[in-house]
């Protein structure tokens, strides 16, 4: 487990189980869910639609070996279903919210009873967008159920009455996989379920849902050049887990993600004049398009990196970042090279 997210979670639940504190591990939880589905929302918001219904741990044992979409479905359904049908003990979002017939999903159990292909084939029907907006309304739905909730109400435990409720609902499978859910469940009072599906739960599920990603991103950059077209170079950049490179189409650099249509102006403005990258270009040294706008305190590295290519070529290039990796311990080339972008060709230039 995430070492941050670990240490946030034990606070958090040393805290819910005292009276005198229990209304401040209501509002850490609250952020820490805010936290945990930000890294839900980035992968939404950047990574192409076949994302979601790859399984590059396909066959592995743990929750990695899942797909992204499945991953989403999975925690919101769980969470949708006990807030819901246990706790609060009215109508889910699922239903209430038309969620079903949105996201196409073609079942309304928590897929734990699904398995290998089946996953895929799953993943591959649902709309994403929905699906993201169907956790967004869960999230939000038990959030404000969480601030409702009283110290007193965290005792409260679960008879044969709502077991019998979860089981006619049918939104918990039969199969051998899934329907342990039920007694697992009912086997906890209020306390437990916050402590497990709504954080625990989300920590393991977006935790193997990082490393999907990171796969799927590696994965689209074996082959690719690995030199951004605006002169960064993918190899060596802190974001190299999250992004593919704006040459693939898991492009999540921050200027991409910025534009509209999810294409950085560089990458436009390159491929409107049929050049390779910003260093073929005659305006590069007063381009203020994209990653070279004035406001970017990483302009002037990035273009004085994109005339060492023009000067000296991309291999030479991908040399001289290694040596200055090697060399020093930075994220962002800024650092080491500074705001000057002559100073920073000279700094290329002699290592």
């Amino acid at each position: 487990m995430d070492k941050d997210w670990s240490e946030k979670n034990k606070e958090i639940q040393k805290f819910i189980s005292k009276e005198a504190t229990f209304k401040e591990a209501v509002q850490k939880l609250i952020e820490f869910r805010k936290e945990l589905f930000q890294q839900i929302t980035w992968i939404v918001e950047g990574y192409p639609e076949k994302a979601f219904f790859q399984m590059p741990f396909a066959g592995a044992r743990g929750y990695h070996s899942k797909t992204l979409a499945y991953s989403i479905w999975h925690i919101f359904r769980i969470e949708d279903i006990v807030a819901h049908e246990m706790i609060a003990e009215d109508e889910q979002i699922l239903f209430g919210e038309k969620y079903l017939e949105k996201i196409a999903s073609p079942i309304i159990t928590t897929g734990n009873e699904l398995e290998g292909n089946d996953i895929a084939e799953f993943s591959e029907k649902l709309n994403v967008q929905e699906l993201y907006l169907y956790a967004k309304a869960v999230k939000e739905s038990t959030d404000q159920l969480i601030l409702r909730l009283q110290y007193k109400d965290l005792k409260r435990k679960f008879d044969e009455d709502t077991r019998k409720k979860l089981i006619d609902s049918k939104c918990v499978s039969t199969d051998e996989n899934a329907f342990w859910l039920i007694d697992y469940w009912c086997g906890k009072d209020v306390k437990g379920l916050i402590q497990m599906p709504f954080s625990r739960h989300w920590i393991m599920h977006i935790e193997a849902m990082q490393r999907i990603k990171n796969r799927l991103c590696k994965i689209a950059r074996k082959g690719a050049d690995p030199v951004a077209i605006c002169g960064l170079s993918c190899n060596h950049c802190f974001l190299g887990e999250w992004c593919g490179g704006c040459r693939t189409d898991y492009n999540v650099c921050s200027f991409a993600t910025c534009s509209e249509d999810g294409i950085c102006p560089n990458v436009k403005c390159c491929i409107k004049k049929n050049i390779d990258g910003c260093y073929g270009c005659t305006a590069l040294e007063t381009c203020e398009k994209g990653f070279y706008v004035p406001t970017n305190d990483g302009a002037n590295a990035a273009k004085a990196q994109s005339l060492y290519i023009r000067k000296y070529g991309k291999k030479e290039f991908l040399k001289v970042q290694t040596r200055l990796h090697d060399k020093y311990d930075f994220e962002k080339t800024q650092e080491i090279l500074g705001q000057d972008y002559k100073e920073a060709l000279r700094i290329l230039e002699d290592n």
